[in-house]
């Protein structure tokens, strides 16, 4: 393989990583393997830290599909808490509110879903990388500045619920969406559309395009799999 010239790489995120942490460990091993000083990678499509799954990483001239690779469809499995929310919509932030969850069930739950197939407005994240007056929304949140954002227009193609633990309040669902779509958002829409709270306390992208979670290689293995991709 040319890391140079250009390669995509396809690599299982880890939980509690950035996708940024991900790519400069790439990055940095691809460099050292190859004699250069700092090979050019990027990466399309962000993962959360706590998100695990597909994350797709270009190389040299290859860093130029980017854009296109970003605009693919993506399929996720996500596994919700109902009656509660944090102030991320996942596990980064403790528990903020609570809220009744009693009378949540799977019939409800998998009604609710209905609601968000196709095209629909979503406001972000304000613990988000979307930018607010020149600075990403999460910087000024941590900062405990109130962050605004506006409803954005995005594509939900299918949702399912896969599982739902009556005792724990706890579901798990399949979505196959577009570009800007936030699962953290979306958990948190569908815990008001049953009348609770809910967040997020796993999050795995399981494909990301052609590109399924079981074809790429996890961080733990990728020593060995660039030994065997330049020799």
């Amino acid at each position: 393989m040319n890391f140079v010239e250009g390669e995509i790489i396809h690599i299982n995120k880890p939980y509690g990583m950035s996708s940024f942490g991900a790519l400069a460990y790439v990055r940095t091993r691809i460099s050292k393997a190859i004699g250069v000083k700092r090979v050019k990678v990027g990466h399309a499509g962000t993962l959360d830290p706590l998100a695990t799954g597909v994350l797709i990483l270009c190389t040299g001239k290859a860093t130029k599909k980017i854009p296109t690779l970003q605009y693919h469809s993506k399929e996720y499995t996500a596994t919700l808490q109902f009656g509660a929310t944090t102030a991320s919509y996942d596990m980064e932030h403790p528990v903020n509110e609570t809220y009744p969850a009693d009378h949540v069930t799977e019939e409800l739950v998998r009604k609710a879903l209905e609601q968000f197939k196709g095209d629909i407005m979503q406001v972000p994240p304000s613990y988000s990388a979307v930018h607010v007056d020149g600075k990403r929304a999460y910087e000024l949140r941590r900062k405990d500045q109130e962050v605004k954002l506006d409803p954005k227009p995005v594509h939900v193609d299918d949702i399912e619920l896969l599982w739902f633990d009556p005792e724990k309040k706890q579901g798990q669902i399949r979505v196959e969406c577009g570009k800007g779509t936030y699962i953290r958002s979306l958990a948190r829409d569908i815990g008001r559309a049953v009348g609770s709270g809910a967040y997020l306390t796993q999050l795995c992208r399981t494909r990301l395009g052609d590109i399924r979670i079981e074809n790429c290689v996890t961080l733990d293995d990728f020593p060995q799999w660039l030994d065997t991709a330049i020799n």
